[in-house]
């Protein structure tokens, strides 16, 4: 064992815990997963994170009946009451974490707190009840978090171009719109980098390219 130095940084070179490139911690990066009841947040988060993620959902009972709007996924059986959580590495130095957010209206009120020290967002779009992202891009846009659009392509769905969904949401050109499918770990992966570059372009636009 190397012995320590008189300053207690590990040895008189600083390189026990200095700030060498080869002992410095990863960049921990908050990202919110957001958009309608049944949507797929759980199953995105679930697909694309290297741990076994954290999942808060919860049978559903009579006592949401008349208010959770099941409009369009009345076979969802499941709900998130609190928050999804994963993790997945980018690399050596930087690592996403995964925040999923409750989809129904009556748990919006945990969004401010789960978006604090966000670096960007995905909002996850059905296009069998597209309205239903929309409170998560309103609510991003107040608050100038950069987001992503991850349309969920369900099976037996109608299928729309990106373009379409663009303008159907009535977001940015610049907004990313990505067509994947929740359950697939690329489609994921996939989304999660455009984000990234997005949120790349809007801090730095010198090194967008």
């Amino acid at each position: 064992m190397a012995s320590e130095g008189s300053d207690g940084t590990g040895g008189a070179d600083g390189a026990g815990t200095g700030a060498t490139g080869a002992h410095e911690l990863p960049v921990a990066v908050k990202i919110l997963v957001a958009g309608g009841f049944g949507a797929g947040k759980t199953t995105l988060v679930g697909s694309v994170s290297e741990i076994a993620p954290l999942s808060t959902e919860e049978v559903m009972t009579e006592a949401s009946m008349g208010v959770d709007d099941t409009g369009g996924v009345e076979a969802k059986t499941t709900t998130t009451v609190a928050l999804d959580f994963g993790r997945i590495t980018v690399s050596e130095r930087v690592v996403l974490y995964l925040f999923g957010t409750p989809g129904q209206g009556r748990f919006w009120f945990m969004w401010d707190e789960l978006a604090s020290g966000a670096l960007g967002a995905v909002v996850v779009a059905d296009t069998r009840r597209l309205e239903s992202c929309f409170p998560a891009v309103d609510f991003f846009e107040r608050r100038g978090v950069p987001f992503a659009v991850a349309v969920n392509q369900f099976d037996g769905a109608h299928r729309y171009t990106a373009q379409e969904v663009r303008e159907a949401v009535d977001v940015d050109p610049h907004v990313p719109v990505v067509l994947g499918d929740a359950r697939e770990r690329e489609s994921g992966k996939e989304v999660l980098l455009s984000l990234v570059e997005h949120v790349i372009r809007r801090r730095s636009p010198a090194l967008s390219g």
